[in-house]
């Protein structure tokens, strides 16, 4: 794996990092305060491309690779965490989706409008009773003639209250994986309710909902692959969110070092620049440490699934080492602002509140410690 980036990856980066620095940091405290993102920065990003990552540009996406992906995804995460996770979910895990299991249909109806952010889409997963144990999940899909009926409830929903189309997890045969069916489902259908969740300790600009499904209505060609299916897909497409998850966490880490040097050169105390402290120094050089060894985790991702190598268990590692770096990163970068750094006048309160939840969704720490264990030894201890 060749560690350095291409020119092309670099212009990428850079265009991310411009518009980071114009369209989204300058406001990323405002939207904390009003837990409410600028909803015009969906079209934004969509004109930039940023959308459209990957996807092939038959179909309205602006291709390119994984590591260009992840490039975007760490300086969405280092200006605004919020910001990052609509990108990751209407991209990473509903248009990357289709793209991968759709009809030609379905990637034709959805894939342009979600890639120039005329549309936004939500991951339906998660359920009020079924978190980590996606296997069991409840929301439950009936025939009905030529169609099917969905009842069911989903909880703490990425983009939720602002998506076009939901790719909705649902129960058509038995217990356990095997009857799970993935469903497109527009969010204008009757019977499908949003209600946003707001006091959240981080990502509070980030439209979050619970989601309620009463007598939805769909046609057969609604389904996205093939019915009882649909646990494989979730699971594929949870391996490919973690390496985004795991980008995030580095540009909060990034972003927290910039931060932190950038205070310790310019706060004095005992009569010179606190950088000039061992234990300052300490914390700056643990915080740099974590964040390369956290990217070049996610760059090996990145790199596997271009050459369309395996890369679960490398995006559990990744996701695991850079999630828990990430909050380890914020907590130092806090230490070293002191008490400054517990207003919101400075980025770093912000920074520790968004990175606690990495460590939870899109798989545990715990649940990807599992997957490791699983793959090292061939022993499932869940």
């Amino acid at each position: 794996m060749d560690l350095s980036l291409s020119p092309e990856h670099e212009a990428v980066r850079d265009l991310a990092a411009d518009f980071v620095a114009r369209e989204v940091a300058p406001h990323a405290a405002e939207w904390d305060r009003r837990e409410a993102v600028d909803r015009a920065i969906v079209g934004r990003l969509g004109a930039l491309g940023f959308l459209g990552l990957t996807i092939p540009e038959s179909y309205g996406g602006a291709g390119g690779d994984h590591l260009s992906y992840c490039l975007v995804i760490e300086e969405l995460g280092k200006g605004d965490s919020a910001v990052r996770g609509i990108v990751s979910v209407s991209l990473g895990l509903v248009a990357k989706t289709i793209a991968a299991h759709g009809t030609d249909a379905q990637r034709s109806e959805w894939l342009p409008r979600l890639c120039a952010g005329e549309a936004v889409g939500c991951f339906g997963l998660t359920e009020p009773g079924t978190g980590s144990d996606a296997g069991n999940l409840t929301t439950r899909a009936v025939r009905d003639g030529d169609g099917w009926v969905l009842d069911g409830a989903k909880q703490f929903i990425t983009n939720g209250t602002w998506a076009d189309l939901a790719l909705v997890f649902a129960r058509t045969g038995g217990e356990g994986p095997r009857g799970v069916t993935a469903f497109l489902v527009p969010t204008g259908t009757p019977g499908f309710h949003a209600t946003e969740i707001h006091g959240k300790l981080g990502l509070r600009g980030q439209p979050t909902a619970a989601l309620t499904l009463d007598g939805v209505r769909l046609p057969d060609t609604a389904v996205l692959g093939a019915p009882g299916g649909g646990f494989r897909i979730a699971m594929s497409t949870l391996d490919k969110g973690r390496m985004s998850l795991a980008a995030g966490c580095v540009g909060i880490a990034q972003g927290c070092l910039d931060a932190a040097v950038r205070y310790a050169t310019e706060r004095t105390q005992f009569g010179k620049p606190i950088a000039g402290h061992q234990l300052v120094q300490r914390l700056l050089a643990s915080i740099a440490v974590d964040t390369a060894a956290a990217r070049m985790l996610v760059w090996r991702v990145a790199d596997l699934v271009d050459r369309g190598q395996p890369f679960g268990t490398e995006a559990s590692m990744a996701k695991l080492f850079a999630s828990e770096a990430a909050v380890r990163a914020t907590n130092d970068a806090l230490q070293v602002f002191g008490g400054y750094g517990y207003v919101d006048e400075f980025p770093v309160g912000k920074y520790l509140r968004d990175a606690r939840v990495t460590t939870l969704y899109e798989g545990t720490s715990q649940i990807q410690e599992l997957l490791i264990g699983r793959a090292l030894t061939g022993v499932s201890a869940f």
